[in-house]
């Protein structure tokens, strides 16, 4: 089970100018399984511009585009899906706008949300915060027996947010996520974005 683990990289709260080059470099670092665009405060139309800048950098490295909040603009600009929160969007809402793309949604440590979540057509839940972090605050914390709960008895695939880096991510990887998704574990790496996700690949590996 520990080798199925994949990388999900969620974008930092600020995009440097520079930031397709670092994205792109973090990627040819991969394999990364999925990118999710999170800026919570741009209007649409920059939205909508970093959205055209950054698809083609992830898509042509056959790694999925995902955007944070925004099923209706990911089905208007050709990505892969989108990821909603609890206060979001109503799932089923989110469902019938995507379509067959992908559905991800945030489930904090809830196996109800998480149940209903499956139930009414995610393609993934996400589970977290597992450990302090400093891009949501307060966090909602999770627990790993929730995960390896999940693990053991649904089919669909589990997200693990929050916190995560190559140092305290075992724990993870052995209860059965699917996916770590990492934010400043990458970007924040103080040997640049490609070392990031070598570190938590080796991490996942050696878990």
């Amino acid at each position: 089970m520990t080798n199925d683990c994949q990388l999900y990289l969620i974008t930092p709260p600020t995009l440097p100018g520079n930031f397709p080059d670092l994205l792109a470099a973090a990627l040819d670092a991969g394999p990364v399984a999925a990118v999710q665009l999170r800026l919570k405060d741009l209007n649409d139309g920059d939205l909508q511009k970093t959205i055209e800048r950054l698809r083609p950098v992830v898509q042509s490295r056959g790694v999925a585009f995902l955007i944070n909040d925004r099923p209706d603009l990911a089905v208007k600009l050709g990505c892969d899906g989108a990821h909603v929160g609890q206060t979001d969007m109503k799932v089923p809402v989110a469902r019938k706008i995507l379509q067959d793309l992908t559905l991800g949604i945030t489930c904090h440590g809830s196996r109800h949300l998480a149940m209903q979540a499956g139930e009414d057509g995610a393609d993934y839940v996400a589970f977290g915060a597992f450990y302090p972090t400093t891009t949501k605050e307060p966090p909602e914390m999770a627990d790993i027996e929730t995960l390896r709960w999940w693990a053991q008895v649904m089919e669909i695939p589990c997200v693990a947010i929050g916190g995560i880096t190559a140092e305290n991510c075992a724990p993870l990887v052995q209860a059965g996520a699917d996916f770590l998704a990492v934010v400043g574990a990458v970007w924040n790496h103080p040997d640049g974005p490609a070392a990031g996700v070598s570190a938590m690949l080796q991490a996942i590996k050696n878990a």
